[in-house]
């Protein structure tokens, strides 16, 4: 029993196809196939009941592959530990973020870790939380970037800031008369929204209710939410060709991400709805001192940032 065969499993059980296994192992298909045979032939069970069509993992199976998870995992620690006695930010962090936070907090980090943490190469992802999650339980994350609530047992989560949301709109539109916004006085436009999937879409729909209201209208009826934006980006050239309005982190609409000449951004009315960015790593994770870089450099972007717009 080897580790790569453990790995092997776990990738498999979670493709359920042994082409997609091979490919995300780097590896044949056949290897993989062998592999996984060798294993279930030394242990004397079934981890897969296989057919033309389908590949199910079996009760047992379900048990072992967890445990083979968690014996994965403990060896990134292990190996992970013994960084302890060197220099906590002379090794790669493999750092992640959601979609609606990595674009805009990124390119700020990445000069700004270089400067207090030269020696330290970081590694970054955007992907969904629930993707962010498992990367990070798996090791393949160091940390992640995410919103509030986030509660995952093993992982600590650390408050940075609380990010209000504002009303993008095209230059000249009804709303953009009003100083500020409430929430009802969306509903007569068409609101762009980010797909089922992204988490800024399920905060916005939680703060603005009657956006939610929306959501489960029939097809053909006065339905003025568009689902259709696949990102921040996309929704903002979206209003800017004056398709609707919508509703955006403050972050997304700082100087430089957006032409004043074509849209206009009101805030909302008090309350003004908002999220929490919070910084999440796994309880194990031996490299606090790396951990807090990345933490003050959060901090003094977000302050910077809000100097730069004030």
């Amino acid at each position: 029993m080897t580790l790569t065969e453990l790995r092997y499993i776990v990738t498999l059980s979670e493709e359920k196809h042994f082409g997609r296994a091979a490919k995300k192992c780097f590896v044949s298909q056949p290897t993989l196939s062998v592999a996984v045979k060798k294993l279930e032939d030394e242990l004397g069970i079934a981890l897969f009941e296989r057919s033309k069509t389908n590949i199910v993992v079996t009760e047992l199976g379900l048990r072992l592959v967890e445990q083979a998870r968690t014996i994965i995992n403990q060896v990134h620690v292990f190996k992970d530990l013994a960084q302890e006695g060197k220099d906590e930010l002379n090794s790669p962090l493999r750092i992640g973020a959601i979609y609606t936070v990595g674009p805009y907090l990124f390119p700020h980090m990445m000069p700004d870790l270089a400067t207090s943490a030269p020696e330290m190469p970081l590694y970054i992802e955007e992907n969904y939380t629930s993707v962010l999650k498992q990367k990070l339980k798996a090791c393949e994350l160091d940390a992640i970037f995410v919103a509030l609530p986030f509660d995952e047992p093993e992982v600590v989560t650390l408050s940075l800031y609380d990010e209000p949301f504002v009303v993008l709109l095209p230059k000249g539109h009804a709303l953009s008369k009003f100083d500020r916004l409430s929430t009802d006085m969306l509903i007569k436009d068409n609101v762009l929204m980010l797909g089922p999937g992204h988490c800024f879409r399920d905060q916005v729909l939680s703060a603005c209710s009657e956006l939610l209201n929306l959501v489960g209208l029939e097809e053909g009826k006065s339905n003025k939410l568009i689902t259709e934006g696949s990102s921040l980006e996309t929704i903002r050239h979206m209003v800017a060709s004056g398709l609707g309005i919508s509703v955006l982190p403050q972050s997304a609409l700082m100087k430089g991400f957006y032409d004043e000449r074509l849209l206009d951004v009101r805030p909302f009315v008090e309350p003004v709805p908002y999220r929490t960015v919070a910084l999440a790593w796994r309880v194990t994770f031996p490299r606090p001192k790396a951990i807090d870089v990345v933490t003050q450099s959060s901090k003094r972007i977000q302050s910077r940032l809000k100097k730069d717009n004030n």
